[in-house]
């Protein structure tokens, strides 16, 4: 089984760097997800492991080769792109089975290959079909069947569900990720969808600007956030980020948030209190996710709990929750609420916030502190 080893690779175009060496390393066997806005550089960087691009300096190794002049036929890894890329006017057969033919592979080998993989994409009654008499979601399952049969050391995933229609993303997800169980193949994955990223991936990378803000865990992503950057773009909704003010004395330390509906101040907890010592009168971004502010009562026992009262802007219920849309210190926050709490757009509501698990950032690096 193969690893990805990326050290200090960067790429321009002409005199535009859109990869900014960029180190990175994925253990055999692993399912990453390069996440991040349109224009990070993600997919330039997925193509230049594909050898779809070239380097303008670093390494690439796979499997601890070093592949950075080895053509894309010769790396050992299979390729599903956005588009499904089949070929019209052969049958899903003939389109699996293609790249086999020009490798001049044996008739009961593509024969045996095929079965396989129809049987483990449950494409198996389509194989007569052309491409033009099937769904989104059975054209994707081609193109993947199509790579799964070069049995590569490496899958890499450039958007393949962004064609999808809500439902189908959400099945075809569960079953790429049924796939990676099976087959424990290494597996890199390009998507902007923080969802995707959170559900699929063993290790995300979070991605801006050319370079890697943080690397981890879907969990450590989502719950410590390095930075303004990772904790404003992973989450959906993401994190609640507001301006305010540190004020207080010792360990009786809290945010201060001021705006024309009024003052609201977020006392700390210890711990977050002992990181912001001395900084009393100092502005300081305040993180609290949605499910945090919530209705009275939502939180365990003995924690850190915080009240504030704030006119609702808009109500969005979701069928197991409902957002709830209003503003604070100036800025657009959002709470998240049961589906059976009475609550109307105009008229104030008040909110319950467990502070135990508040982030601090500072305003001027954008680091968590």
């Amino acid at each position: 089984m193969a690893g990805v080893q990326l050290e200090k690779v960067r790429k321009s175009f002409g005199q535009n760097e859109v990869i900014k060496g960029i180190d990175l390393e994925i253990a055999p066997g692993e399912f990453v997800v390069l996440v991040g806005p349109s224009g990070c550089g993600k997919s330039t960087l997925l193509n230049l492991i594909a050898g779809l691009e070239t380097l303008s300096s670093g390494n690439i190794r796979i499997s601890d080769r070093l592949v950075n002049d080895v053509p894309p036929k010769d790396r050992d890894i299979a390729m599903v792109f956005q588009s499904y890329a089949l070929y019209p006017t052969k049958s899903v057969h003939g389109n699996i089975t293609f790249g086999m033919e020009t490798r001049h592979v044996r008739r009961d080998e593509q024969d045996q290959a095929v079965s396989e993989v129809s049987q483990l994409l449950h494409i198996e009654q389509l194989l007569d079909r052309k491409p033009g008499q099937l769904s989104g979601g059975q054209r994707q399952r081609v193109a993947m069947g199509r790579a799964l049969v070069r049995k590569p050391d490496v899958f890499l995933f450039d958007e393949p569900l962004s064609n999808l229609d809500a439902k189908l993303r959400i099945e075809m997800r569960t079953e790429i990720k049924k796939l990676h169980q099976r087959l424990g193949k290494t597996t890199i994955y390009v998507t902007h969808d923080q969802v995707e990223a959170m559900t699929l991936a063993s290790r995300i990378a979070v991605m801006d600007n050319g370079h890697i803000r943080q690397f981890g865990p879907p969990a450590e992503i989502y719950e410590d956030p390095r930075d303004l950057f990772v904790a404003g773009f992973m989450g959906s909704p993401s994190m609640n980020l507001v301006r305010g003010t540190l004020v207080g004395d010792g360990d009786r330390l809290a945010v201060e948030v001021r705006d024309q509906e009024g003052t609201v101040s977020f006392p700390l907890p210890a711990a977050l209190a002992a990181k912001v010592r001395g900084k009393t009168g100092q502005q300081i971004d305040l993180g609290l996710r949605p499910e945090i502010i919530t209705h009275h009562g939502a939180h365990a026992e003995g924690a850190m709990l915080s009240n504030f009262e704030r006119a609702i802007d808009v109500v969005e219920p979701t069928g197991p929750d409902t957002m709830l849309v209003f503003t604070l210190g100036g800025a657009e926050a959002i709470g998240r609420v049961r589906s059976d709490e009475v609550v109307e757009a105009g008229r104030p509501y008040t909110f319950e916030v467990n502070m135990d698990k508040a982030k601090l950032f500072d305003p001027e690096s954008g680091i968590r502190l």
